[in-house]
């Protein structure tokens, strides 16, 4: 089992130079862990299978603990060979959490327009995907989306091309990377939006593809790597101001 902890002086916890918390990272043995259950309830995501875990009196080697990434991100892995490990954090964390909710936007327009194939609305003579207001919102939605996604893919292209020239990253640069990835997130959730209102009663049901995409959305969202904050962190960076630790 992996987890994080932090190591107290007293009552106190270490900290980094800086002076925010230093984090540590360990490995035990699965034997050793007590699972506490009932701590995933929660409208998306529900099969992911998360738990909360607790050990006791657990001594744990050195060699099984290393440095948490702490605040500012530090790239501890640069040392490997390979341009992928040479980029800086803020090229992937924020990303990798922006490419899932991405994903499931996309799974929910395909939902939709699965739907519009099969249901005709109460009422109604005509197919879902007869209705112009239909149409008119799985487009826009695809444009939404796609635009999101293209942002986020010209700013890491930007950054990978620039450290394969052998050069380092600039702050505007990361702090774009993280503009991209929130704004992507947003993007994403407007979207989801978009064509979850559209499929009318279907949406809101239990077993519906729809229902599903937007609940798991809506968690991934609430991830702090892609969260609002990132805007003005963002902005005060390209104003050349201070951004604060995490984004140096």
């Amino acid at each position: 089992m992996l987890g994080s902890f932090q190591i107290l002086d007293g009552d106190t916890p270490r900290t980094r130079e800086d002076g925010s918390p230093a984090f540590w990272r360990c490995v035990v043995p699965r034997a050793d862990v007590a699972v506490v259950p009932g701590t995933w309830e929660v409208e998306g995501l529900r099969g992911t299978g998360s738990f909360d875990w607790t050990v006791t009196d657990l001594f744990v080697p050195s060699h099984r603990v290393c440095p948490h990434i702490g605040v500012p991100l530090d790239n501890q892995w640069s040392r490997w060979p390979g341009l992928t490990y040479a980029l800086p954090s803020q090229c992937w964390v924020g990303p990798h959490h922006s490419a899932v909710i991405t994903g499931i936007a996309r799974a929910g327009i395909e939902a939709l327009i699965a739907l519009t194939a099969e249901k005709k609305p109460r009422g109604r003579s005509f197919m879902l995907r007869d209705n112009p207001m239909v149409q008119e919102a799985i487009g826009r939605a695809d444009a939404i989306l796609n635009a999101g996604r293209g942002y986020r893919s010209t700013t890491i292209a930007d950054i990978w091309h620039t450290m394969a020239r052998g050069e380092e990253t600039t702050l505007e640069q990361r702090s774009r990377a993280r503009l991209a990835s929130t704004y992507a997130a947003d993007s994403a959730r407007q979207a989801m939006d978009m064509v979850f209102r559209h499929g009318g009663s279907t949406s809101f049901k239990s077993d519906s593809r729809l229902a599903e995409a937007w609940r798991d959305l809506q968690v991934v969202g609430q991830t702090s790597t892609i969260a609002p904050e990132w805007y003005p962190i963002a902005g005060r960076a390209l104003m050349g101001m201070d951004p604060g630790p995490r984004l140096r």
